[in-house]
């Protein structure tokens, strides 16, 4: 069985956007004028379309609550999005036609470190503020000082992955020594992974293997038998869905063993990867995000948590991994970008 660190975390489907306006709903009685639009792309078919699905549900369930109770600033919300089909040449078009076309208020970004970074260029050229959910330290080389993240890793974003899974071997007796890393050539596998050395040297481990993979792959064999001949005690992989699962059944059929295997596989989280491999992912230890302690239940998390259930399981989405609202109680009257990115920092 799949070894969590923390089980899945709310995917957080309404970014800092909405939790600054949430406050600001109006009586129900008091909505007109035209609605408040909020544009994203979000992956919908493609690899990430189980994450893309819960996340959008999670939307559609704000945009009904707060227009029920008035909309925001006396004014309906409502949803503009597409399909990016988890491919990132996609992205750069969509931001551009909800921008310049569809006249969207506010921008999100869309799921994920991969998508989110081809939205950038688009985004500071068009000065907007830029609110991403789960993206891996997409503005490290940009520092775009209007852009936020929605991801629950701390300021050390990049070690964050991986640091359990590292922290956990260096407990092991004897302790480990030698490490094998591996990623894809994608912006999410290549953070991540530098987020991997930074631990394999913080815990003195000497890395044997470190090496990535085109996107495209999809004989996982060769990789998985080039990291057995270096005979590592642990191997990290950071990957996507699809890379997760190819690495997944390689590692199964080449019966590669080392002492932990894992680290920061994207896709293993979900219910529908958990029930294609099954016992294939026996041995693997990788990082969840969500931990159903009493001090992660904010005011209407179980309330929505219930909610939403209920709509995946109609929805055919899975119903064990939520979307929530970020809500926090700050005060900004106005769509104005300035004074949204002023209340942010």
């Amino acid at each position: 069985m799949l070894r969590h660190w923390k089980l899945k975390f709310l995917a957080y489907a309404a970014a800092g956007a909405f939790a600054l306006t949430a406050p600001f709903a109006a009586p129900a009685n008091a909505q007109s004028g035209e609605p408040i639009k909020i544009g994203f792309s979000m992956a919908l078919t493609g690899p990430l379309a189980a994450n893309g699905k819960q996340a959008l549900l999670g939307m559609k369930i704000w945009e009904e609550e707060i227009n029920a109770k008035g909309g925001l600033l006396g004014r309906p919300v409502k949803l503009v999005y597409y399909d990016d089909q988890t491919n990132a040449s996609t992205v750069p078009g969509i931001y551009t036609k909800l921008i310049d076309v569809d006249k969207v208020d506010l921008v999100l970004g869309p799921y994920a470190t991969n998508m989110a970074a081809p939205a950038m260029p688009v985004i500071m050229q068009k000065g907007k503020l830029f609110i991403i959910l789960f993206g891996l330290d997409v503005n490290h080389e940009f520092k775009y000082n209007k852009f936020f993240a929605m991801i629950p890793t701390g300021p050390d974003t990049k070690a964050s992955f991986t640091q359990g899974f590292y922290e956990v071997a260096a407990a092991q007796t004897p302790k480990p020594e030698t490490a094998a890393l591996v990623a894809a050539d994608a912006e999410f596998s290549r953070n991540a992974c530098e987020g991997a050395r930074e631990n394999a040297k913080k815990h003195n481990l000497k890395v044997v293997y470190d090496k990535t993979y085109p996107p495209a792959t999809t004989d996982f064999t060769p990789i998985v038998r080039a990291i057995q001949a270096t005979n590592p005690d642990i191997v990290t992989i950071c990957s996507y869905p699809l890379d997760s699962v190819g690495m997944v059944l390689a590692v199964n059929e080449a019966k590669l063993m080392p002492k932990m295997i894992g680290g920061a596989m994207v896709g293993l989280q979900s219910t529908v990867f958990k029930t294609k491999l099954g016992p294939a992912l026996n041995g693997f230890m990788n990082y969840d995000f969500w931990l159903p302690a009493k001090s992660l239940m904010f005011d209407g998390t179980e309330a929505f948590l219930k909610k939403y259930q209920e709509r995946a399981a109609k929805a055919h989405v899975d119903p064990r991994h939520a979307a929530t609202l970020g809500r926090k109680n700050r005060r900004c009257e106005s769509l104005c970008r300035r004074a949204i990115t002023a209340r942010l920092v």
